[in-house]
């Protein structure tokens, strides 16, 4: 049996695809996917803050390809990811009620709610309404919810969560280690760890 750690923040495009590329590996039999929410901003605060350079300074034909190498991947995919007015996003409720997301065994409805809601409808996932709107379409009692992600339990939580990658070595979102310390950061590394799995590499 595998154990694949999945480190997400739903603020972050390349996260929503590797979310939605990761599914059939979470399917199989013989892998046991251990859902880690984190929040990416207190990552780059703490020990990435070229991310936040790199968005007030960009280069532009960087920033063109970035533009063009997204929308080929979420074509790939299968996914609709536009331009959030609201960018980069607060999605610390949202975050936080992953946790209660994944108590009640839906997280993958809550998380595939959360990214489509914020990257396919642009809606601003910090406001309550939409937090709320999240809950109920993965089928939790909203008001449950609410109260929840409003206690310091899991306001430690995905504290403890986002420390912990930082101390395995993690720098962003989304970050996978497959059996252990062997870590897979990007969208584009879920191959990788295919291959990891029937042995290829």
């Amino acid at each position: 049996m595998h154990r694949l750690e999945f480190y997400f923040d739903c603020s972050s495009p390349w996260t929503y695809l590797a979310f939605e590329s990761i599914q059939p590996i979470a399917a199989r039999d013989d892998v046991d996917v251990d859902w880690k929410p984190i929040l990416v901003g207190g990552i780059f605060n703490s020990i990435n803050p070229s991310v936040y350079e790199n968005r007030a300074k960009p280069v532009p034909a960087k920033a063109r390809y970035y533009q063009k190498d997204l929308q080929d991947w979420a074509r790939f995919i299968g996914i609709q990811i536009g331009q959030p007015a609201v960018f980069p996003v607060n999605s610390v409720k949202v975050m936080r009620g992953a946790f209660v997301a994944i108590e009640h065994g839906v997280l993958v409805p809550y998380a595939r709610e959360a990214f489509r809601r914020y990257w396919g409808d642009l809606a601003d996932i910090s406001q309550e309404a939409e937090v709320r709107a999240i809950a109920a379409a993965a089928g939790l009692d909203v008001d449950d919810f609410m109260t929840r992600i409003a206690d310091p339990l899991y306001k430690d939580r995905l504290r403890e969560t986002t420390d912990e990658l930082m101390k395995r070595g993690g720098f962003g979102s989304p970050t996978m280690f497959l059996d252990g310390e062997d870590m897979f950061f990007g969208n584009d590394r879920i191959p990788l760890i295919e291959a990891k799995l029937v042995g290829r590499i």
